[in-house]
């Protein structure tokens, strides 16, 4: 059974992205269940992939159900529709909206075909997560693993103010005087 590789890049910066293993005969409301599993997402709300081209311009819909507002062709339905019906070329695309209101961006880009399934892994499932996921509603809180990891990778210190830098906004004073070093450097001119 093909196995089909997924990257889901968040719109808004691509070096945020998921890659998602899954089987060709399983469906879109499976692909759109393991994009809100990776991104730590609820899934209280609308979503529609559209079938895309390499320029990313939206093609035919597939949607969680069929939503109040004019379609220029009959949406396909998540759940009755597997991936492998629209998948036409090896580099297909998708774009993936998620929360009408918020309209969460995903790209979504085909970037492998494996012809033997993985006998470790239950279907679909993430293989790769780059980046800190955004936040579906507002900020989250850095205080778990991934602020160590992030401390790690870019070497932030909590105590990097005493490595001689001083916070924005603050003077360098020399013995309660700011001047005091000037005015000594020009006392020969």
């Amino acid at each position: 059974m093909a196995i089909l590789r997924f990257r889901i890049y968040w719109e808004d910066d691509d070096s945020v992205y998921r890659d998602v293993a899954i089987r060709h005969t399983q469906n879109f409301f499976d692909l759109h269940n393991c994009i809100l599993k990776c991104f730590e997402f609820d899934n209280k709300h609308k979503a529609t992939f559209y079938r895309s081209n390499d320029n990313w311009q939206r093609g035919r819909e597939i949607s969680l159900e069929q939503y109040d507002k004019e379609y220029k062709a009959q949406p396909l339905i998540m759940e009755e529709t597997p991936i492998n019906s629209e998948i036409s070329n090896p580099n297909q695309k998708f774009i993936y909206e998620y929360d009408f209101n918020k309209y969460w961006h995903f790209m979504v880009e085909l970037i492998a075909v494996d012809k033997e399934e993985d006998a470790k892994l239950e279907y679909p499932c993430s293989i790769r997560s780059e980046g800190v996921a955004p936040s579906q509603y507002g900020t989250k809180g850095l205080v778990d693993s991934r602020l160590a990891e992030m401390e790690e990778k870019y070497d932030l210190k909590p105590d990097a103010l005493s490595d001689g830098f001083s916070a924005e906004g603050d003077e360098v004073e020399a013995d309660g005087d700011e001047d005091a070093g000037a005015d000594e450097e020009n006392d020969g001119f």
